[in-house]
């Protein structure tokens, strides 16, 4: 049997009509830069994150350099985050000048550790920038509790959650900004790299509209500089058409992760499982741990099961942070996520037959004396 990781051609055979003439619209239009499907898409966002006001973006890494840019974050300047996370979140930071400082994580969650954060505050500090990893949001609350006392402002990295909540809200409505991604292989992909930023202040958001076209109000004056951030019509009118879907999508992820959590366990497997920490877990990614990670997956790859390990390395052991002087051990919990967590399929389209396969298969590497058990019906 073969399971991709990702079956992206299911939910397009699902939804291709729709898609098409969304499609068929921009090209008929030949507005294909910001204009009515952007504004329409940002509208739909923003409602949809509860929200007041949604700026559309290039990708979900402009989203994040664009928050930092608005708030004139840059040398000297120093931002809280996780060291678990993809590039992007801790080389928005660098690339404007400040300084990353990472926090370790949850290792139940995968999430910033909030109970790390306090001590890593010092005068420079001027961002929290929590990642809401794997489609589950950090615990906000402490966070803000922070924020607040030490006049911070939050950005939320929810590349990888959006519909997600914590206590009822939802994931980027919480803090400063909220940051989402559209990149393809997101719970909602456009058709190539596109983001969006939400935020319920008014002024920051029109920052953001002349930061994303190269600081320029009106047209080819500017009085700051920018970038060149904006959404391309095509992707917000894909994102369009996905979104009134993406509920039951989300429905569908949570019912395949439940029903993985059902069979590892029947099948007694020692196999570490997600732990859901908030009240709607949107399941971007289904993770779970093991020791023997890289034969596991390299197993899996023989019996054609897809899977990924997000991510090998730690962004305080990357290359391009040496200059930090954060040696191996300074973080140890999001060091043994990168040495044992492994992403497999999860994705809505996903049947029975395949995630008993996906149980099978790795219950056949690591030595099940029995076959994964039937589920119990109710």
């Amino acid at each position: 049997m073969n399971i991709p990781l990702l079956d992206l051609k299911a939910q397009y055979a699902s939804i291709k009509n729709e898609v098409n003439a969304a499609i068929g619209e921009v090209l008929e239009s030949q507005h294909f830069i910001l204009g009515p499907k952007v504004d329409e898409c940002e509208k739909a966002i923003a409602a949809y994150s509860n929200c007041a006001h949604g700026i559309g973006v290039s990708s979900g890494s402009d989203a994040l350099l664009a928050c930092l840019m608005a708030e004139n974050i840059g040398p000297g300047d120093e931002v809280i985050t996780t060291s678990y996370t993809f590039f992007a979140t801790a080389g928005a930071i660098a690339r404007l000048g400040a300084t990353p400082v990472f926090v370790d994580i949850d290792p139940n969650t995968y999430n910033i550790d909030v109970s790390q954060i306090a001590a890593k505050i010092t005068k420079k500090t001027r961002v929290i920038l929590p990642v809401h990893l794997f489609g589950q949001v950090a615990d906000m609350d402490p966070i803000m509790n922070l924020a607040q006392e030490h006049g911070l402002v939050v950005i939320e990295d929810a590349a990888q959650a959006i519909g997600a909540e914590y206590k009822g809200r939802r994931a980027g409505s919480i803090g400063t900004y909220g940051c989402f991604s559209f990149f393809p292989s997101k719970n909602l992909g456009a058709t190539g790299d596109a983001g969006m930023i939400v935020t319920n202040d008014a002024e920051r958001a029109e920052k953001l509209r002349v930061l994303r076209g190269h600081g320029s109000k009106p047209k080819y004056y500017h009085q700051v500089v920018g970038g060149n951030f904006r959404l391309d019509a095509i992707h917000a009118a894909v994102v369009s058409a996905k979104l009134p879907h993406l509920d039951s999508w989300t429905a569908a992820r949570q019912r395949n992760a439940k029903r993985y959590d059902q069979l590892f366990r029947e099948a007694e497997l020692p196999i570490g499982l997600p732990a859901v920490a908030t009240n709607r877990h949107i399941f971007n990614q289904y993770v779970i741990r093991s020791t023997s990670r890289d034969p596991l997956q390299a197993f899996l790859k023989k019996k054609g099961v897809g899977s990924e390990v997000y991510y090998p390395v730690p962004m305080h052991l990357q290359d391009c942070f040496a200059y930090l002087g954060i040696r191996a051990g300074a973080l140890p919990e999001s060091e043994r996520a990168a040495r044992e967590s492994l992403a497999i399929p999860v994705y809505p389209e996903l049947n029975d037959s395949q995630a008993r396969y996906v149980v099978e298969s790795i219950g056949e590497f690591v030595g099940a004396a029995a076959p994964v058990p039937a589920l119990s019906r109710t």
